[in-house]
């Protein structure tokens, strides 16, 4: 069974920048894709972004050129560093897993998931 436990949220000013960590473990060699989502409260559950085993990445356009993921294979880790952070991005971001790839954004794609990391923008 796939674990993911994503650290390094926090509180940050508007502009600021932050980095997320999530760590995989168990049974994590036929991971296809490794993505991050964020929740706010009383929305649903939204894309961020998303890197497949090739490197090959995707990012929501809310996100793009501020958010960047990267992925270390060797040591099961998927990273988020998040720059120009506005206040609209405060949520609690989540670290999921498939084994799967598909093209969609939907979190019902990913079958593994972290118990979330709230991210604080203050303006």
């Amino acid at each position: 069974q796939v674990q993911l436990v994503e650290s390094g949220g926090g509180l940050v000013q508007a502009g600021g920048s932050l980095k997320l960590s999530c760590a995989a473990s168990g049974g994590t060699s036929g991971i296809e894709v490794m993505g991050w989502f964020r929740q706010a409260p009383g929305k649903e559950r939204d894309f961020v972004a998303r890197i497949r085993r090739s490197g090959t990445t995707y990012y929501a356009d809310s996100v793009k050129g501020r958010f960047t993921i990267s992925r270390d294979n060797a040591k099961n880790t998927v990273l988020l560093q998040m720059n120009s952070l506005k206040p609209e991005d405060t949520a609690v971001y989540y670290c999921a897993a498939a084994r799967t790839y598909y093209s969609g954004t939907s979190y019902r794609n990913y079958e593994y998931w972290g118990q979330g990391t709230q991210v604080t923008v203050s303006s």
